[in-house]
């Protein structure tokens, strides 16, 4: 007699097999040892079809996964900042006066000169734009460090997981870097004459302001790094929770 594919499966299936033994060997159950024997191959059973049902992610490709995931707010990221106006125009991540500043700030406003506030507002974000477009290298560097632990840790973790991720590990090695950028893009975009002419045109205001206690390479820097890690944050939430947002096989893998 011949069975069919379907049936000789059936047949041969886990569960049949050990129906099959249990009825031919009832008299072996007398031994101490056939209870073990049955038990044991129950959970082999049980374990093969829960392995069946829930496939375990390798290490390798959790990490893969996460380091491709944030490869990809990165870019995403920089892409949207290092656009003209990419700061400027997302209230987000819009850089604002200084408070150190403020009073400057209101006093050129109070005497009609509005125009000068709003000019030096302007450069320090074009600054911290042409800055960012400028760090993808640095950013994706950062992300090889990821050990598996972390990366476990991460994909166990919030929406924003990785992000405070790089918060937290990475914010001064990013800062060090950043901020040569920083000041070469603060030249380029007239910064420093804006800054100066903002001064001038304070007069008895900037009286009471200590120059010195403002590093503007270092505000733009702190505020261009920020704006950053709210952008991959955006992304990294978007990639978690939106299937459309997961782009390649891996990220569906990992995070579907």
């Amino acid at each position: 007699m011949h069975l069919s594919k379907k049936g000789q499966d059936s047949v041969n299936s886990p569960k049949n097999i050990l129906l099959f033994l249990s009825l031919t060997l009832i008299p072996l159950s007398v031994n101490a040892g056939w209870n073990d024997f049955v038990s044991s191959l129950k959970n082999t059973i049980k374990k093969e079809t829960e392995q069946k049902q829930s496939p375990l992610l390798s290490e390798e490709k959790i990490v893969a996964g996460l380091k491709q995931a944030l490869n990809q707010g990165i870019d995403k990221s920089v892409k949207q900042l290092g656009k003209k106006n990419g700061f400027m125009g997302d209230k987000s991540v819009k850089i604002p006066m200084p408070k150190t500043l403020k009073d400057i700030d209101k006093g050129l406003r109070a005497i009609g000169q509005a125009r000068v506030a709003d000019k030096f507002i302007l450069t320090m974000n074009h600054a911290a734009e042409t800055a960012v477009a400028k760090t993808t290298g640095i950013l994706v560097n950062a992300v090889k460090k990821m050990s598996l632990k972390d990366a476990v840790n991460i994909l166990k973790g919030n929406d924003d997981a990785a992000t405070q991720y790089f918060r937290k590990t990475q914010s001064e090695n990013l800062n060090a870097a950043i901020k040569s950028v920083v000041h070469k893009a603060v030249n380029s975009v007239g910064l420093t004459d804006n800054y100066k002419k903002m001064i001038k045109k304070a007069g008895y205001l900037a009286r009471f302001f200590d120059k010195d206690s403002l590093d503007i390479d270092q505000y733009i820097t702190r505020k261009a790094i920020e704006g950053i890690f709210i952008k991959i944050a955006v992304e990294e939430k978007r990639i978690r929770k939106d299937p459309v947002a997961r782009t390649t096989d891996l990220l569906k893998s990992v995070f579907g």
